[in-house]
């Protein structure tokens, strides 16, 4: 233990010696460090936003719609009365079967007008978004077709100011809804960009008695009671309205929950492919960590004679070189690191406020950085170790 750190001692002497060759060489690997470290980390951090938002959403449903590219789209038109249908045929495998239509309306309160994503509930809530005041639907509520809303807190500012909304009066398509609840300030998360901060949301039955105008739902909304079986209970639905339709009828089903673990997926994907062509930078780095020690080997010939001749072995004059050559490379990596951990934080800082709170892994680039360093160091650090192991020492101290 004692002759490695003679060796560190002697290879921090050598660096230092050769202090501005030595830094331009180790630029190579802070700009490869810190590359690699940027984007890797950003895009963790990214990931975690994204997946910790459309966490708040809760549980995923299956989305059933009729094929628009089916040769008569009308046949397979979604009717109300077919959700009594499908709940009932899907039985315990289904928590919720809820309709929806996509629009947008006319909202007003206190001299405020605003034009709104119009969305439906039920008394099944499987998002995990926190109320600011008030409640989400209840299944009286829902059974009873109340005019009853429930908005986002944006509108509640817009519409009220710094006032309770709750038991005010609002105008939805120009009827007269009651505020029982307000979400929670959700603004800086995925959400807004998503569904759009400014929301109401009404019970599914109230939407059609009063604000459908006997336009049928858009689509149907699912949600499994094994939240792994999405596909499955997508798929005993859509039997049940080719049932209802005919077997020409045909439908989509689309998987929200394996959606967002494939986009999510796709951010890693992305992320670790820009870190790759980032590692690009390392092996330039690398190549020029071997230059710079072939042309030290060069130099220091007469000394690695003497070394030789006064009895040190193979193996010491590796290790000398080794050491100083991944000394080299972890400066650089070390060095790289902060700076990207800095620019890590700092593109975590504007990120979040999209995406919400962002996690950086901190021990994981500090592993990364240290593996990568030790490895360009030792891989590249070898063949001028070796070299300089091998020479003769009569020939090397006639040099």
């Amino acid at each position: 233990m004692t002759r490695f750190f003679a060796y560190v001692e002697e290879a921090l002497a050598s660096i230092w010696r050769n202090r501005v060759r030595s830094a331009l060489t180790m630029l190579g690997m802070i700009i490869g460090s810190s590359s690699i470290i940027a984007v890797f980390g950003i895009s963790k951090a990214a990931t975690s936003g994204i997946a910790a938002s459309f966490s708040s959403f809760g549980q995923q449903p299956a989305v059933i719609f009729a094929d628009p590219s089916q040769l008569y789209p009308s046949v397979a038109q979604i009717h109300y009365r077919d959700i009594t249908t499908v709940r009932e045929a899907l039985g315990d495998r289904a928590r919720a079967v809820l309709p929806q239509w996509n629009t947008n309306l006319t909202v007003s309160a206190g001299g405020v007008t605003a034009h709104v994503n119009a969305t439906q509930d039920g008394s099944y809530h499987a998002d995990g978004l926190k109320m600011a005041e008030g409640h989400k639907f209840t299944v009286d509520e829902v059974d009873g077709a109340q005019r009853v809303a429930v908005i986002t807190h944006d509108l509640a500012t817009k519409f009220f100011g710094d006032a309770s909304a709750l038991g005010r009066e609002i105008r939805v398509g120009g009827t007269r809804f009651t505020v029982i609840g307000v979400y929670g300030d959700i603004s800086g998360s995925l959400f807004n960009s998503l569904a759009g901060s400014s929301t109401v949301l009404v019970p599914y039955t109230t939407y059609h008695i009063a604000l459908a105008h006997d336009r049928p739902p858009d689509f149907l909304m699912v949600y499994p009671t094994d939240p792994l079986a999405d596909e499955a209970v997508g798929n005993a639905a859509v039997k049940v309205l080719q049932h209802i339709h005919g077997s020409r009828a045909q439908y989509r089903v689309q998987d929200a929950a394996a959606q967002v673990q494939a986009f999510t997926n796709v951010l890693g994907i992305v992320g670790t492919g820009l870190s790759a062509i980032g590692g690009v930078a390392l092996v330039v780095a690398g190549i020029g960590i071997m230059n710079i020690m072939l042309v030290s080997v060069t130099e220091r010939t007469r000394e690695i004679g003497i070394r030789k001749s006064i009895g040190a072995s193979r193996r010491d004059i590796v290790a000398q070189f080794l050491i100083e050559a991944v000394l080299l490379s972890l400066g650089g990596g070390l060095t790289g690191m902060l700076f990207g951990i800095l620019a890590t934080v700092g593109a975590a800082n504007l990120l979040s406020k999209q995406l919400g709170t962002l996690l950086i892994p901190y021990l994981l680039i500090v592993s990364i950085a240290l593996v990568f360093s030790l490895l360009v160091g030792t891989v590249f650090g070898s063949y001028p170790a070796v070299r300089a192991s091998q020479m003769d020492p009569i020939e090397a101290l006639r040099s």
